[in-house]
């Protein structure tokens, strides 16, 4: 039997989809406030939601035991309890089915040698992978369990930065496959093509800040951070040291998001230029076409979902099209790469 067929293929880009699903719904649980709704964490068992009247009570009695309730949300009903309870299960179901997915079948292809050696090791950091984004999952939040009413946007950022490498990495994996033989590289180009995708890479965990802290309910303004003059500009000094405004201050962090998209924008137009004159393939021209593209449609994103203060349409498609670009970006370095 061939290895590293065709079925291993789709095998990978399964996978890629349910992880962008799992993200997706991520978000949405982000911005309905659903994550802290399941305080406990039940591997196998967890996986049935309550099925009675009398299992929801229970549910929503040890909900009630915990900050988000005592501190926000405690004008609930057993109803608004349940609206925000979906959001939190589907994503640890989707989570659970992603290891399904990724697990059984690597046996199957193993068992049946359709694997290289290669592939396998590679297989193997994936599913390493996705058993840490799911620790980092709970890690999250239980940080919203102890004192404070919220998980902390540093494990949130770590959470999702997480699932967007797992996703890059994934793909990355199957384009292996699928391109075997690479042809037309140039090292500079390359290497200006990683730069891109870590300064994007710093750009998403500066999203996962922003969301953390709710900072895209303020300076709901652009281009300028305030309506008014130049100097509003400036980023208001909430705690000492200074350097700490622009982790964990809502306007520092707004601050570095929006300057940021500027230099990501930059970077992708000084790579589509400098593409231009670099021997290329069409796959390889179309995918910096490509690139562009999203990233402008990105920004623009971007400005109208701080302009409306972060609805949660415009929100989950800010965050919907930043895993297309990361998915352009990964496509684009391993059709320059060696």
């Amino acid at each position: 039997m061939k290895k590293d067929n065709n079925k291993v293929i789709y095998w990978l880009l399964t996978g890629c989809l349910l992880i962008f699903i799992m993200v997706v719904v991520g978000g949405i649980t982000r911005l309905t406030h659903s994550g802290l709704s399941i305080s406990n964490y039940k591997l196998i068992s967890g996986t049935i939601p309550p099925m009675n009247e009398t299992e929801w009570n229970e549910a929503f009695d040890l909900y009630k035991q915990y900050p988000e309730y005592q501190k926000i949300n405690n004008q609930f009903t057993l109803e608004d309890f349940k609206d925000i309870y979906f959001w939190e299960w589907i994503h640890r179901v989707i989570g659970r089915f992603i290891g399904v997915v990724f697990i059984i079948p690597f046996i199957y292809f193993l068992i049946t040698k359709q694997l290289t050696k290669s592939t396998i090791r590679k297989s193997i950091i994936l599913m390493l992978l996705g058993g840490f984004q799911g620790f980092l999952g709970w890690f999250m939040v239980k940080s919203g369990l102890v004192d404070r009413p919220d998980v902390s946007h540093y494990r949130l950022a770590m959470h999702l930065t997480s699932a967007f490498i797992t996703f890059a990495y994934t793909l990355w994996v199957a384009l292996d496959l699928i391109y075997p033989v690479k042809k037309n590289i140039n090292i500079k180009f390359r290497n200006l093509l990683r730069w891109t995708l870590g300064i994007l890479l710093i750009q998403i965990i500066y999203g996962a800040f922003v969301a953390g802290l709710d900072a895209g309910f303020l300076h709901n303004h652009w281009p300028l951070m305030n309506d008014g003059a130049l100097i509003h500009e400036s980023v208001y000094i909430e705690q000492s040291p200074t350097i700490m405004n622009f982790i964990q201050g809502k306007s520092g962090v707004q601050f570095i998001h929006r300057y940021l998209a500027y230099i990501v924008v930059g970077f992708i137009v000084l790579v589509w230029y400098k593409g231009k004159h670099v021997e290329k393939n069409k796959i390889q021209t179309n995918s910096l076409h490509i690139i562009l593209i999203i990233v402008g449609i990105q920004f623009l994103l971007g400005i109208f979902t701080l302009v409306y203060r972060v609805p949660i349409t415009l929100g989950v498609l800010h965050q919907v099209v930043a895993f297309f670009l990361l998915g352009a970006m990964t496509f684009s370095l391993h059709r320059f790469s060696k």
